[in-house]
Formats: structure tokens, C-alpha cells, sequence
């Protein structure tokens, strides 16, 4: 049996415009209507869709804040989802390109997050970290090819990071972070 993606509790999570974040919403209702639970009802309809570029047990969003500070923590990056994942479990996602830009936004982060002592999960450390829009963290079987055709349908979707917060959807703490 191979590892199963771990269910996060804590991220620093990358959030998209507008258009993006409604197409995605959008993209939600429309599995949810299949069948295929997603995001838009987890932890009491409290997720936004986003890129998470690190994980923990817990992250101190104050002190998270501290280490990136004098860091476009959420530059306005383009992104460019273009395909669809599983992880382990079945958890389903999209997956932007992964530019020069990006990456070396990822591991600026963690360079920063490193240097302060706060300690993330080994899934987002560069070199190892998929980036990716989790849709459902468990696709029933029988759904799977249902839920990939009405991904499919939306592809490609055009996005641009606008912002950024430590969240923490598990014990409902939420610490939104300056864009610049």
C-alpha cells in the first residue's frame, strides 16, 4: 500500500482572482451536483481555492508573517491550470504549469520560513512540493471519470495570485498576510 497524501491542517495558501476563484467555485458546484464531494463544503464552506505552497501541523500565522517580511508573499503571478491530478486517496486537483516563476517563489518562501526555525511538511519542500488546486481530498471510485470530464471541460484556466493567508481550517484560524 503506498503513502496516502496527508490530510493538511495548517497551510500558507495562495489565492486567485477573481474569475479563477468563481470558474473554480463554479467547477465545485458542478461535482458536487455528481456527486463528487469537494472543497466548497469542507470545514463548513470556509475554503477558498488556492495553491498551498507549504504545510504544517500548525503554523503561527504572526510569526509565518514575520519571516516573510519584505517578501511579495503573493506576487501577482500568472498561472496557467492545464491539467489533472490524483493524489493517493483520491484526491483530485489541478494543476497549474510550473514556471521559473513560481518555483522560485515556492523556494524563496521556504528559504525564508527555514531561516526563522518554523518547520513544514516534507510534501511542499522544494524539489518534492506538486503544485497543485485540490477539488475533492476523496473522489468516490465509481464518480472518478465523471469528475475528470467536467475538469477536462474547464481546461485551460488563466489565473493570477492576488493574495495570501496562514490558514488553518481544522481548529477555524485564519491570518490573512500582506500581498507585498
Amino acid at each position: 500500500m503506498g503513502v496516502l497524501f496527508p490530510t493538511v491542517a495548517a497551510a500558507l495558501e495562495l489565492y486567485l482572482d477573481p474569475v479563477a476563484t468563481a470558474r473554480l467555485r463554479t467547477l465545485w458546484n458542478a461535482l458536487e451536483a455528481e456527486g463528487v464531494p469537494t472543497l466548497r463544503d469542507l470545514t463548513h464552506r470556509k475554503h477558498r481555492p488556492h495553491l498551498s505552497i507549504t504545510s504544517a501541523d500548525v503554523l503561527d500565522g504572526p510569526a509565518v508573517e514575520a519571516a516573510l517580511r519584505g517578501l511579495a508573499i503573493a506576487p501577482p503571478i500568472k498561472l496557467t491550470f492545464d491539467h489533472i491530478g490524483q493524489f493517493l486517496g483520491r484526491v483530485l486537483w489541478l494543476g497549474p504549469v510550473p514556471t521559473v516563476e513560481l518555483l522560485a517563489h515556492h523556494a524563496a518562501v521556504h528559504g525564508r520560513l527555514t531561516a526563522a526555525g518554523i518547520e513544514t511538511g516534507s510534501f511542499y519542500q522544494p524539489g518534492a512540493w506538486v503544485p497543485h488546486c485540490t477539488l475533492s481530498m476523496r473522489v468516490p471510485l465509481v464518480k472518478m471519470t465523471d469528475a475528470i470530464r467536467l475538469c477536462l471541460d474547464m481546461l485551460p484556466l488563466e489565473a493570477t495570485i492576488t493574495g495570501a493567508a496562514v490558514a488553518d481550517h481544522a481548529r477555524d484560524l485564519y491570518h490573512p498576510l500582506p500581498a507585498a
